[in-house]
């Protein structure tokens, strides 16, 4: 049976700790979905076919990681993508009680898909996307934190934004 987990999330903009998650999920799963949300909470600074170009070339040499995009109920897309297995990354304990209710949450919701957790490696421990915006839309350097085309993009993208887009 094919193994297929689905890694939820923003992926505004996608980082290396992404990165490095999807890899090592991919020693784990036949084929690892990166499927991009919709934010109901945040306000993205990439609209969604922005996020999907830079995902999509992030992980171009990565043969069994798939793009996608979701606006439904993660467990509904899961059965839908006939996915096992929820990836999620938790980088320090304050991101364990958000996981840790949404977790039980889609269980109740479908008790046939597993969540996985992954904390990602050492060197991406710190990072999210909200802080990389941040040191972007201030001018400091990304470099070795996001994909190249990443760094450019965001670059480019605070020539036009005034403000920072928490």
């Amino acid at each position: 049976m094919k193994t297929i987990a689905i890694y939820p999330g923003t992926f505004d903009p996608i980082t290396n700790g992404h990165l490095d998650l999807i890899k090592r999920a991919l020693r784990t799963f036949d084929e690892v979905i990166i499927a991009v949300a919709p934010s109901q909470k945040k306000q993205p600074l990439f609209n969604i076919p922005e996020r999907l170009d830079l995902i999509h070339d992030a992980v171009k040499g990565l043969k069994r990681a798939r793009v996608d995009t979701f606006n439904s109920l993660l467990v509904e897309y899961v059965k839908k993508r006939k996915g096992n297995a929820i990836l999620r990354g938790l980088r320090a304990i304050s991101d364990f009680e958000y996981e840790f209710q949404m977790a039980h949450m889609n269980r109740r919701l479908n008790t046939n898909i597993e969540t996985v957790f992954m904390m990602p490696s050492e060197e991406y421990s710190y990072l999210t996307s909200t802080i990389i915006k941040e040191v972007a839309f201030f001018g400091g350097s990304v470099k070795g934190l996001v994909p190249e085309k990443v760094e450019k993009a965001l670059k480019e993208k605070f020539k036009t934004v005034k403000y920072f887009p928490g």
